[in-house]
């Protein structure tokens, strides 16, 4: 019975309908026509006995008489008076057992034996129905004075009685198959009418699997009161406060990302103004012994080093912060702008970086998301670590594709951090006053197919790894070659 579970609802309960009415059908039916059965055997019976008690009592002076002429006589007499009848055919026998007279003389003459067709029709009642030839079959005995003197047997057309039946029968299938296919109908649709919110419903929310929630329009809402409504009307507020939700979880998620920024200007603005203070000694020594070569060549040396060294800090917060206009790969130049990125925070926290990229080429990875989620993490460590203590990053390309892991020897990540990062489907930490960065993290690796998952490092800290499927990608043939992830 599954592949019944597995049809539309607005085909099973029309179904159930249908099968319930025949059943009721069958059964009234049955019980219609046992009812009319007996009941045209009672008035059988009756009729019967009438004819064979008005016959009896003329016959029974005629019988002990032996006047044959009297006995047909009577017959003949009694098939006109009980013609509603319909007795096809009447046998008188004596005491011995043979016919005194009969209806028809030619098929049962006088003094010959009694036919079969009656002596075998009667074992324990005096009526005898065969419904196959459409007759039925009465004998009663004839006695005077405690004495049987013989016997009379009669046989009659029930042909109408069986068409009576058949009638019956015709009525009841036909009106019990059109009312069934009525209410079937009727189910039918009145179960879908009763199903097409829940269908409506179940379309927004499969449609909401793959694509942002939409609520359901105005003009596909039932009639204000119903329970429809206010599944509908439930509904649409569960969509606007997940809009809500998510857009208050994008407008935290931005201030965060500022929020890192900011934590980081201070150390850029050290990190560019300890090149700009020797920039300008030697712009200095330039004007005072400019004219000397060997001055002027060191000089000029220093100024090209300090610029460079403000280039790549520059670049590389632009990098990471500036929304990227073409998306570029992931590549070892990213982990080595990280590397600059936090150098001020571990400066400042006097940590050491243990630092092992096996990064060599590019990879086809969405470049802004994977490095925004590594710099977050690696400023977490540097935030959990204490005071000269040791902040680890591993970068490592293998077949399996990419595996980053952050370590650092704080005391580990708490359980509800671990929740955050590892639960794909848990919503953002709003409120709660932390956790929206890992929060980030976590969605910035799943929105690239990549999984993270957290453990205890040998620094003696917590260790955040994440795995990411990646191409390798040709900078010079723009190439790619799936890794099996």
């Amino acid at each position: 019975m599954r592949w019944f579970g597995a049809l539309p609802l607005t085909v099973r309960v029309p179904a159930v309908v249908a099968l319930l009415m025949i059943a009721v059908s069958v059964t009234v039916s049955e019980h219609v026509l046992s009812r009319l059965n007996e009941t045209q055997e009672r008035h059988l019976r009756a009729l019967g006995g009438a004819y064979m008690d008005g016959l009896s009592s003329s016959l029974v002076p005629h019988v002990l008489r032996g006047d044959v002429w009297e006995v047909f006589d009577v017959l003949d007499r009694a098939r006109d008076r009980y013609e509603a009848l319909r007795p096809i055919e009447t046998v008188v026998t004596g005491s011995d057992g043979r016919i005194v007279a009969a209806t028809d003389p030619t098929k049962a003459p006088t003094l010959s034996p009694l036919p079969v067709e009656f002596s075998d029709r009667f074992s324990t009642s005096d009526i005898a129905i065969d419904s196959s030839e459409d007759r039925a079959y009465a004998r009663r005995v004839l006695a005077h004075q405690g004495q049987t003197i013989g016997a009379i047997y009669a046989a009659f057309d029930i042909s109408h009685l069986s068409a009576e039946r058949a009638d019956v029968m015709r009525t009841l299938l036909l009106s019990n198959g059109l009312l069934t296919l009525l209410l079937a109908g009727i189910g039918y649709f009145a179960t879908r009418r009763m199903v097409m919110p829940m269908r409506i419903l179940g379309e927004h929310l499969r449609n909401s699997l793959d694509s942002v929630p939409e609520p359901i329009p105005a003009s596909k809402l039932p009639r204000p009161g119903s329970e429809a409504r206010r599944l509908f009307d439930s509904f649409n507020t569960l969509v606007r406060a997940e809009r809500e939700r998510e857009d208050l979880t994008l407008k935290l998620a931005e201030e965060e990302r500022l929020a890192s920024l900011g934590r980081l200007a201070s150390g850029m603005a050290h990190e560019i103004n300890n090149p700009l203070g020797g920039l300008f000694n030697a712009l200095d020594t330039i004007k005072r012994h400019g004219d000397t070569a060997s001055v002027r060549e060191t000089a000029v040396s220093l100024v090209e080093r300090g610029l460079h060294g403000i280039r790549d800090v520059v670049a590389a917060a632009l990098h990471t912060y500036r929304p990227d206009r073409s998306p570029r790969p992931f590549g070892p130049s990213d982990i080595e702008d990280l590397g600059l990125l936090i150098r001020p925070e571990l400066r400042r926290r006097h940590l050491d970086l243990q630092w092992d990229n096996d990064l060599r080429d590019p990879v086809d990875v969405p470049n802004a998301p994977l490095r925004q989620a590594v710099l977050n993490l690696l400023l977490n460590a540097c935030n959990a670590a204490p005071d000269n203590g040791t902040v680890g990053l591993r970068v490592v390309r293998s077949e399996t594709g990419l595996t980053i892991e952050i370590s650092d020897t704080g005391e580990g990540l708490p359980e509800d951090a671990i929740g955050i990062l590892t639960d794909p489907a848990g919503p953002a930490p709003i409120g709660t006053g932390s956790g929206l960065g890992l929060w980030m993290v976590r969605r910035s690796v799943t929105e690239i197919g990549g999984t993270i998952d957290v453990d205890r490092s040998n620094l003696g800290g917590g260790l955040v790894r994440l795995r990411i499927p990646v191409q390798t990608f040709s900078l010079d043939h723009g190439v790619r070659t799936d890794d099996a992830a």
